[in-house]
Parts: C-alpha cells; sequence; structure tokens
C-alpha cells in the first residue's frame, strides 16, 4: 500500500522538517520512503512544501499530484492544495492561521490550533511538531511512538529545544485524542 502525504506553508514553519521526520520514521519501520522538498526563492517568509510518500513496495514515482493527505499551516497553502486530496483523504488544518474548512464534506478535516498551541507551552515554531504529532496520531501512517523517537533524536543534539519539542508531540497527540473523543460522543 502507497501513502501519499503533502505539509504546506509559509517559509520558515518547519515544513520541511516535519516531513523529513515523518520520512525517517517511515524508515525506521522498514518502509519505503521517498522526500521531496519544494519551496520558492525566499528562504522564510514564501511559500514551501514537500511531499512524502510512504510505500511497502517500490516507489515508482516521487512525483505525486493526488495526496491522501495534507497538512496545511496556512491558509494559501489550504487553498492552493486542498482540491488535490484525494477523496477519503485527511486535510489537518491549521486553525490559530486559517480561519476557513476546506470546503469539501468528501475528507476528514482535522481542525487543530497549532500555532495558538505552540505559543502556549512556550514557542511559536513547535506548532509545526504540535501539527506532525496530531495528524499522525490521527491517521496511524507511522507508529506514534516511532515519530515522538524520531522527533526527539532530531532534536538530541539541540538540548535546549528537545523540552518544548517533545511537549508539542504530546501537545498534538492530545489534541487530536480530544477531536477523536468529541467525534466519537456527537
Amino acid at each position: 500500500m502507497q501513502n501519499e502525504v503533502m505539509f504546506a506553508g509559509f517559509g520558515g514553519q518547519g515544513i520541511l522538517l516535519i516531513g523529513k521526520i515523518l520520512a525517517h520514521a517511515a524508515m525506521e519501520e522498514g518502509c519505503e520512503v521517498a522526500w521531496i522538498p519544494s519551496y520558492g526563492p525566499e528562504m522564510r517568509g514564501g511559500t514551501a512544501y514537500c511531499t512524502v510518500v510512504i510505500s511497502d513496495r517500490p516507489i515508482g514515482s516521487p512525483i505525486i499530484r493526488n495526496p491522501m493527505y495534507l497538512v496545511a499551516m496556512n491558509r494559501p497553502s489550504l487553498e492552493k492544495f486542498a482540491l488535490q486530496v484525494k477523496p477519503g483523504g485527511v486535510i489537518l488544518i491549521n486553525r490559530s492561521l486559517i480561519p476557513i474548512g476546506s470546503g469539501r464534506d468528501d475528507v476528514d478535516e482535522l481542525i487543530v490550533p497549532a500555532t495558538d498551541i505552540a505559543k502556549r507551552i512556550g514557542n511559536v515554531r513547535a506548532a509545526n511538531i504540535v501539527a506532525l504529532a496530531a495528524f499522525v496520531f490521527r491517521t496511524k501512517i507511522v507508529d506514534f511512538d516511532c515519530m515522538r523517537d524520531c522527533v526527539k533524536g532530531e532534536f538530541l543534539k539541540k538540548e535546549k529545544l528537545l523540552p518544548l519539542n517533545m511537549k508539542a508531540v504530546e501537545e498534538g497527540r492530545k489534541i487530536a485524542q480530544d477531536l477523536k473523543d468529541e467525534v466519537i460522543r456527537s
């Protein structure tokens, strides 16, 4: 089975990093993986996105037109890529920066205030990790504990950032669990 994920947002939001972490987790699980970054000429503030393809067999082409999953960290990214997601897919929307939905009723929308959560736990730059954790918890695309270990490994040499990012992982899991419980109760 093959899964395609697109992460998209402004440059500087850590979009490429969370794609890399997901790809690493999938490799740790023995999957075939392709990670393709794309960003504009601006280092910060321009558009950035990456695609991750995860498969249990060799990947024929890493280029994807219609991903099953989208993590949209800003409104321009949601507006640009939401229509490309396959029916039945999942779109994570960073509610802190995106006041609208995808406009689709054939996908699972995961509405997460990732930036607000990151601010609350100490640094807005951890919003990407909050979103990644919520996305992985909801989709189960890779084992959550494996992804957590990959986040830890990414920040081991940056000791000051490790506690914040591990807290971001937990907050992402927690919000995804709370949203799941809310749907079950309704």
